[in-house]
């Protein structure tokens, strides 16, 4: 059920959003803009968010975690994403709500595989330690944005947002002591969720 909210939710804003893009307005913008929170840890996240119409924009971002280990764990995630975003205000200006479609590459290894723990195969009977698995493939997001914008000076803005949404999964487990698969789907294995996928605070300077 949550999952068709999803998708109805971003149909409907990019429907407004083409309805919206025909309005008339002598006001353009478009800032360039980076994540403060993700800088610190080495992981970059960049964007372009070009004003459409007096309340709607479209935004483009590309995320970038090259760390083939940190802290002891796989963190390669590039991601592309675009995003269709309506502003109750007005472009650049206070709350907004966007709809977002991201697609992405990973070597990664899930949250719950950090702690040591031996798991054994039912089908092979080769045991495991849990913090040695890690998985490698790509997911295709749709989800929904909610954020605040708002101006420190005439060319600087700041913008607080979070996305969730229904993450598509397609990869594949390795085991780093081997290399080789410890699952047995032939190709990739699937999988479908509902995840917090996108956030932080992007300092946002206009470029016009």
């Amino acid at each position: 059920m949550l999952k068709k909210k999803l998708y109805a939710g971003f149909f409907c804003i990019f429907l407004l959003g083409t309805i919206g893009a025909q309005e008339k307005t002598d006001e353009t913008g478009v800032y360039v803009k980076g994540n403060a929170l993700l800088i610190p840890i080495g992981i970059v996240n960049v964007g372009l968010e070009h004003q459409l119409s007096k309340k709607f924009t479209v935004q483009g971002d590309v995320l970038i975690s090259p760390w083939k280990s940190f802290a002891g764990h796989e963190l390669q995630y590039y991601s592309l994403s675009l995003e269709g975003r309506y502003y109750f205000d007005e472009a650049f200006k206070h709350w907004y709500i966007g709809a977002n479609i991201a697609g992405s590459r990973f070597i990664a290894q899930k949250w719950n595989y950090w702690k040591d723990g031996l798991t054994t195969d039912e089908v092979t009977g080769i045991t495991y330690n849990q913090s040695d698995l890690y998985q490698k493939g790509y997911s295709i997001i749709f989800g929904i944005t909610g954020g605040y914008q708002f101006k420190v000076s005439d060319r600087l803005n700041i913008d607080l947002y979070a996305s969730i949404g229904s993450s598509q999964d397609f990869y594949k487990g390795y085991d780093r002591t081997t290399g080789k698969r410890y699952d047995h789907a032939e190709g990739y294995n699937k999988s479908g969720e509902i995840v917090p996928y996108r956030g932080g605070v992007m300092i946002s300077y206009k470029l016009k």
